[in-house]
C-alpha cells in the first residue's frame, strides 16, 4: 500500500486535489472541478487513483458522491518511516499528516477508512461483543442490538444512557450504526472534562456513528463515519484525534486477538 500512496502523491494534480479537500472537505466531483485547470474526466481519474491509495474516501448522500480526505495512509507512512530516518528528510510527510488531520474548514463529518487483516465476522465481533470492546475501547455496550433499541455505554463505574441513544442500523458483517452517547456529568468527570466543556458538549444534539465493513481479499475495508455535528461543535473538535487512536487500537486487536474466533454467524 505504501507504493500506491507514494505514486498517488507524486503527481502535482493529485496533490492539488488533496489541497482542495483540505480546504473544504466533503466535495462533489463538480465542486472539485471548479477552479481547477483540469477536465472533468482528468479529475475523475485522479480521484480514482487517490481513492485506490486510500487517501480519499467517498460517501453517498442521496444522489451526490462526496469526497473526503483520509489520514490513515499518511499515519501509516509516518509511523513506519519518520522514526527510522532523520526527521528533516521526511518533514514533508509530517506536514502532510498534520494537514490531513486538521479540522475541516466547512465540513464537520469525520470520515476515516482503514484496511484490517481479518474477516468480517471477527471484526464484527470486535465491534459488538462487550467482552472485546472493553479490551481495546474501554467501553461495554448494553443492548440487544435491535434497530430502535436503547444502547447504554458502560465505562467502568460510569453508565451513559438517555432519550434517543439507540441502535440505528444492525446489518451483521456489513453495517453498524448507533447514536453517539449523552455527555453526562459522570462521564465528564471520568475523562477529566472541565465543567465548561461538559456543559457545552452536553447541550449539543446527539450525533451518529456508523461502521461500514467491506471484504477486500484477506482484509476488511472499514469506513467509520461520525456525523450530525452542529457548526462550531465542541464535541467534533474532540472526537477526531480520539477516533484515529481508537481505530488504530481496533485494528491491532482484530488482527491479533486469538479469542476472536466466532463459532457461528450472527443471524
Amino acid at each position: 500500500m505504501d507504493d500506491e500512496v507514494f505514486r498517488a502523491l507524486a503527481d502535482p494534480s493529485r496533490r492539488q486535489l488533496l489541497d482542495s479537500l483540505n480546504r473544504r472537505n466533503g466535495q462533489t466531483l463538480s465542486e472539485l472541478c471548479e477552479g481547477l485547470d483540469m477536465a472533468r474526466q482528468s479529475v475523475s481519474k485522479h480521484l480514482a487513483v487517490l481513492e485506490g491509495a486510500n487517501l480519499v474516501t467517498t460517501v453517498r448522500r442521496g444522489r451526490e458522491k462526496l469526497h473526503h480526505l483520509n489520514a490513515e495512509p499518511i499515519n501509516a507512512i509516518a509511523d513506519r518511516w519518520i522514526n527510522q530516518y532523520d526527521r528533516r528528510r521526511v518533514q514533508l510527510f509530517a506536514d502532510l499528516k498534520t494537514a490531513l488531520e486538521t479540522e475541516p474548514v466547512s465540513d464537520n463529518d469525520f470520515v476515516y477508512t482503514t484496511y484490517i487483516k481479518t474477516t468480517p465476522e471477527r471484526l464484527w465481533q470486535a465491534l459488538t461483543d462487550p467482552t472485546f470492546t472493553k479490551q481495546y475501547w474501554g467501553v461495554q455496550f448494553e443492548t440487544d442490538w435491535k434497530v430502535g433499541s436503547p444502547i447504554d455505554w458502560v465505562m467502568g463505574d460510569v453508565t451513559m444512557s438517555g432519550p434517543g441513544q439507540e441502535v440505528l442500523e444492525y446489518d451483521p458483517y456489513r453495517r453498524l450504526a448507533f447514536t453517539w452517547h449523552h455527555i453526562t456529568p459522570e462521564f465528564a468527570k471520568a475523562v477529566e472534562m472541565t465543567p465548561e466543556i461538559q456543559a457545552k458538549t452536553a447541550a449539543e444534539p446527539l450525533s451518529r456513528a456508523s461502521f461500514d465493513l467491506e471484504p477486500a481479499g484477506d482484509q476488511v475495508k472499514l469506513t467509520v463515519i461520525h456525523t450530525g455535528f452542529e457548526p462550531g461543535s465542541e464535541l467534533r473538535a474532540m472526537v477526531g484525534e480520539g477516533w484515529i487512536s481508537l481505530i488504530s487500537d481496533l485494528k491491532s486487536f482484530a488482527e491479533s486477538a486469538p479469542e476472536l474466533n466466532p463459532a457461528e454467524k450472527v443471524s
